[in-house]
Order: C-alpha cells, then sequence, then structure tokens
C-alpha cells in the first residue's frame, strides 16, 4: 500500500482516483437523492442537501447531474437508500472500515461474505474495528499556493483547521468534520486552492506489515472497492 502513516487511505486513493471518478459521482448522487427525500430540495432549509451540493461542487460534478438527482429523488419510483458499514479484520491485526450506501442491503452483505471469503479477513461486530478511527475533514491542497509553507499554515489556521502537514507532494489540512466545508470555504477566500475536501476515518493507531501481509491487505480492500455500493474504504495499515 501508498502512503505513510495515518495518511496511508489518502495516498491510495489518490493514485485510484481517476478510475474511480465516476464512483465519486454515484455517491454524492445518492447522497443529493436521500437528503431531498429526508427534507425538501431547498438548501437553504436542508442542511443534509446542502452539504451535499458543496460535496458535488468540489468533485466538479456538473450542473446537469445535479439538477437530474435532485428531480429523481422526487420520483415515486426512486429507490430508498440507506447508509451501511462493514467493519472488517483484515491480515495481521488490520483493521479496516467500509461504508457504502445501497438499495438492497442483502445484496451488499452477500458481496462483502464473498471478499472476505476470496481475499481473506473476517467480518467483525459493530465497534470492534471502527473505535480505532476517528471521523475527520480532510483538505488536500496542491503545493503550488502563493506564498511558502509557513504562509499557507498561517492561512489555514486562520481558516480553522484543526491539523496541518507538509507531504512531498501536497499538503493535508484536518478538520472537525462538521466544519469541513466552511474551512474550505474560508482557506479559497483568501486566495489558496484546494484540490480535494471529503470526510475520512483517520486511525488513532497503525499496524506495521510485511511485504506479504501488506499485499493480502491491498488485495482485499482493492475487491471490496470494485462493489458497486462500496462508496469509501479505510484501513490503519502502514507501509
Amino acid at each position: 500500500m501508498a502512503g505513510h502513516s495515518k495518511w496511508a487511505n489518502i495516498k491510495h486513493k489518490k493514485a485510484r482516483v481517476d478510475a474511480k471518478k465516476g464512483k465519486v459521482f454515484s455517491r454524492i448522487a445518492k447522497e443529493i437523492i436521500v437528503a431531498v427525500k429526508e427534507g425538501g430540495n431547498d438548501p437553504k432549509g436542508n442542511t443534509r442537501l446542502r452539504l451535499a451540493l458543496q460535496k458535488a461542487r468540489a468533485a466538479n460534478m456538473p450542473s446537469d447531474n445535479i439538477d437530474r438527482n435532485i428531480k429523481k429523488a422526487s420520483s415515486a419510483d426512486q429507490s430508498d437508500y440507506v447508509e451501511v458499514v462493514y467493519e472488517i479484520y483484515g491480515h495481521g491485526g488490520v483493521g479496516i472500515v467500509v461504508e457504502g450506501m445501497t438499495d438492497n442491503k442483502n445484496r451488499m452483505a452477500s458481496e462483502m461474505r464473498i471478499s472476505t471469503n476470496k481475499r481473506g479477513g473476517t467480518i467483525a461486530s459493530s465497534g470492534a474495528v471502527v473505535f480505532n478511527f476517528d471521523r475527520k475533514g480532510v483538505i488536500q491542497m496542491p503545493k503550488d499556493q502563493e506564498g511558502d509553507e509557513d504562509t499557507v499554515f498561517m492561512a489555514v489556521t486562520d481558516a480553522g483547521a484543526e491539523d496541518f502537514e507538509a507531504l512531498d507532494d501536497m499538503y493535508v489540512v484536518t478538520t472537525d468534520a462538521a466544519e469541513l466545508y466552511a474551512v474550505k470555504d474560508a482557506i479559497e477566500e483568501q486566495g489558496m486552492t484546494c484540490s480535494e475536501a471529503s470526510l475520512e476515518m483517520i486511525p488513532k493507531t497503525t499496524v506495521d506489515c510485511d511485504e506479504d501481509t501488506a499485499k493480502s491487505n491491498e488485495a482485499l480492500i482493492e475487491w471490496i472497492e470494485d462493489i458497486e455500493d462500496v462508496d469509501a474504504v479505510f484501513h490503519n495499515m502502514t507501509d
């Protein structure tokens, strides 16, 4: 797996982002539909819809797609989606958290069982893995910003960031989960650019794996990521 410590998920996801662009749009479409069904189509009075629309814009989702999914939510034929979380014990003591949104929980449960049967790992009980993760907002910023690293640090701190780290190819800003898009907007209002903003599960502790164990976990994670209803996979494995 690519990456380092708590950012292993981000680096791994970054390497696969082009292949997953359609899945990102699919997830956002589901979130828009669920939000409209729950609270109506006015984002001013529907916080969940407002956040989904912010996420859509951050992902460069076309406006036509957004409008189409808002209209679909009002259709009597539109399926209801439910959010699901699976917790998995991977190889070598690695914890894996799988998030998805599905209109058929039985289908997804079957596909998750197949994944562990094919690639190893064990589906854990609720809370057995997720306790070792914190839900955080994560903003990625390209390094070609105006100003040096100290200038960027001061800007993101003023914007309300909890943490800031400079990696080889990007800056990573951590926020309270509820403040993700407010912090992103505040950073951009200062003339800086953000390449991606997302909610992540950040591990509190990580697990070192040898090469063979890491490959086994990577095979399991990639199998799970290819399940249609899976939207995000998080783990606590280091290099």
